[in-house]
């Protein structure tokens, strides 16, 4: 391995790292401060943190499956991480959004192996929406992320192909 992949491998672990711990931070203030307290006001119409218990998936949907989100989300990142670690993944922008996705990932395993259910606290006021949290907001953004790429990647394919 030379040295330019290891400096990646090193940067990304570390930014993994980084957004669980932010995660494990915030989620230990939600259980600190709003576990059984009314919903903190952030932004007046907009955003307010309230604690909540999420045993499914987004929107709780499959709530009860425990078992099987442990299972998918541990296959799931070990694959990413052996992947990104294998030195296939040309583009740094693929590599850092598969990242944000592991670390969302690995931060509501945590949850789901500790508490049987993931912690959720930010809530948006001003549309009807789910509960979420910081990892959740990393699986989110990083899929996003990685759909632009593949997006901007087939369409720069494509103008390739074309001349």
């Amino acid at each position: 391995m030379n040295n330019s992949h290891l400096k990646k491998h090193i940067w990304c672990g570390v930014m993994i790292v980084l957004i669980v711990a932010f995660d494990r931070f915030t989620k230990y203030l939600t259980l600190a401060y709003l576990k059984g307290n009314e919903p903190f006001v952030f932004i007046p119409g907009v955003v307010q943190f309230r604690y909540a218990e999420n045993t499914g998936m987004a929107f709780s949907m499959f709530s009860g499956a425990r078992w099987v989100f442990i299972i998918l989300t541990v296959a799931v990142c070990a694959f990413g991480l052996r992947y990104l670690f294998s030195n296939r993944v040309e583009s740094l922008w693929a590599y850092w959004s598969a990242g944000v996705i592991i670390a969302g990932g690995i931060g509501n395993l945590i949850d789901r192996i500790a508490l049987s259910y993931v912690i959720d606290f930010i809530e948006p006021v001003f549309i009807n929406f789910a509960v979420f949290n910081i990892a959740d907001s990393a699986v989110t953004l990083g899929a996003a992320s990685l759909v632009i790429y593949l997006v901007c990647d087939l369409i720069k394919g494509g103008d390739k192909k074309d001349a």
